[in-house]
């Protein structure tokens, strides 16, 4: 029995593993809805709007950055964080799920 559409699948199996393994966790389903949301957020500010600690915060973004689902700017001594478009397309994901 087949559940999906018949579509082309671009991505690999173990690229979207990544994606999926990337928003594994409840704090990065909020940091990534809380950055979608609000474009060229800084890491501080993450961290004060979900009360958490700044180095498991940075960690989380790491992962999220590492999955492909935000983009990272260094601007001055801050870290500017963005949806990425996969990033975006997990968002709708967790929106319509």
């Amino acid at each position: 029995m087949k559940y999906y559409k018949e579509k082309k699948i671009t991505k690999t199996s173990k690229q979207l593993e990544r994606h999926f393994k990337g928003v594994a966790n409840s704090k990065r389903i909020d940091i990534i809805l809380l950055v979608a949301n609000n474009p060229s957020i800084t890491l501080i500010e993450i961290t004060e709007r979900l009360k958490t600690n700044i180095k498991t915060t940075a960690e989380h973004t790491r992962r999220l950055v590492g999955a492909g689902l935000l983009n990272k700017k260094y601007n001055g001594h801050t870290v500017e964080h963005s949806i990425s478009p996969y990033g975006k397309k997990i968002v709708e994901i967790i929106l319509n799920f």
